[in-house]
């Protein structure tokens, strides 16, 4: 953990403000991620991320095993130099997208067996194996291999595949423990509670995982379709039982009101590809609520985007030309859409750091429903 540090700079009820200080550079908290799944935020560049305030981004341990490889980035000269990004990079275990592969798969205590989506070969990655590809990319937080069962489940499922994410994440973290004194200078491992809906199962979780001993937490295994009010009454039942002094991070969340719901409950950390996926369909999020830049209406509307953001969207082109070039299927659509929807992202969070420390979280979170509860305008 040297060089690794959590720095809690203010509180508003259970919401924190902080810093994560790393040798690339801060993670400013609470911190949205953008989501590079292949080594690139899609239709963005590099410095285009930067521009819209981003302090990390997460990279998808499944996919750069498959393509290209993490032996031929390590080759390269790691994850940063490849796809030209200098400050920090997480990279999740690969657990998720593993899990999602229901019928090419196979589940043992040693670890997952699965067929790669893009080929169909034969591949194997256990808790082992998950942090040496993280180690080759070179990442500065490194996720735990956990499983993670679909919701609902009934609670004798969710204990049992608890019981053999807490095995593999002590697995993990040896694992990353071997890696060299020169290796883990800056960087970090991260546990990720487990449990499903069950506050008991949570909270033990929680329990097993400090015992382990992480440099932060994240919480998983939510916003798979449990709905917004259980993965809230889950963090309710998980938040106060993670050590307050270091990161917690929600895995895969997620719209703008859910993140604003989980900083309120003390999360520190999101990551989602809402943003960016819903910029290549057309979708804008806004202050005043989420826009869908095919409806006709827009069509002759020489209003800004969102007269608000600064992102080049916003300054320099009309609610008209955006509805065209989405229609038409121009790549500049996808581009400038995803671009703001990451500076809104940003934005948020930003607004969100100045209420806590300025300890005026609650008027804030009133205001921003308020308006995003808004008819589209």
């Amino acid at each position: 953990m040297s060089d690794f540090r959590f720095e809690l700079l203010g509180c508003d009820g259970a919401a924190r403000t902080g810093a994560i200080h790393t040798p690339r550079g801060d993670i400013r908290t609470p911190a949205f991620m953008p989501v590079g799944t292949a080594a690139t935020v899609k239709a963005m560049l590099p410095q285009s991320v930067r521009d819209t305030g981003a302090d990390i981004l997460l990279g998808n341990t499944y996919h750069l095993m498959l393509r290209p490889g993490a032996e031929r980035v390590a080759r390269l000269g790691g994850l940063h130099k490849f796809m030209d990004w200098q400050r920090p990079i997480l990279t999740d275990s690969g657990g998720f997208q593993v899990m999602s592969l229901a019928s090419l798969r196979k589940i043992t205590e040693e670890g997952v067996r699965f067929q790669s989506h893009i080929d169909g070969h034969a591949e194997f990655l256990s808790p082992e194996r998950a942090m040496e590809i993280q180690r080759l990319l070179g990442s500065d937080i490194q996720m735990v291999l956990d499983e993670c069962p679909a919701l609902p489940a009934e609670k004798p499922v969710i204990e049992k595949s608890l019981a053999m994410s807490m095995r593999w994440a002590k697995r993990s973290k040896d694992a990353f423990g071997q890696q060299t004194d020169e290796e883990k200078v800056g960087r970090a491992c991260f546990g990720i509670v487990q449990g499903g809906t069950y506050a008991d199962l949570r909270q033990r979780s929680a329990t097993e995982l400090m015992e382990i001993g992480f440099d932060g937490y994240a919480v998983g295994g939510l916003a798979v379709g449990e709905g917004q009010q259980a993965m809230f009454e889950t963090l309710d039942a998980t938040a106060p039982h993670l050590p307050a002094d270091r990161p917690r991070y929600l895995m895969g969340v997620g719209k703008p009101d859910d993140i604003v719901g989980a900083v309120l409950r003390g999360i520190d950390m999101f990551d989602c590809v809402l943003p960016t996926r819903s910029g290549r369909n057309g979708q804008a999020f806004t202050r005043t609520g989420a826009l869908n830049l095919k409806n006709a209406r827009f069509a002759e509307d020489t209003a800004p985007l969102d007269p608000a953001c600064a992102c080049p969207a916003c300054r320099q082109f009309s609610r008209a030309y955006l509805h065209h070039t989405v229609k038409s299927g121009e790549i500049i659509a996808a581009m400038l859409l995803t671009w703001h929807n990451l500076t809104y992202y940003q934005d948020l969070m930003g607004q969100l750091r100045g209420a806590i420390t300025e300890g005026r979280l609650e008027s804030f979170v009133a205001g921003f429903r308020r308006a995003y509860a808004a008819p589209e305008s």
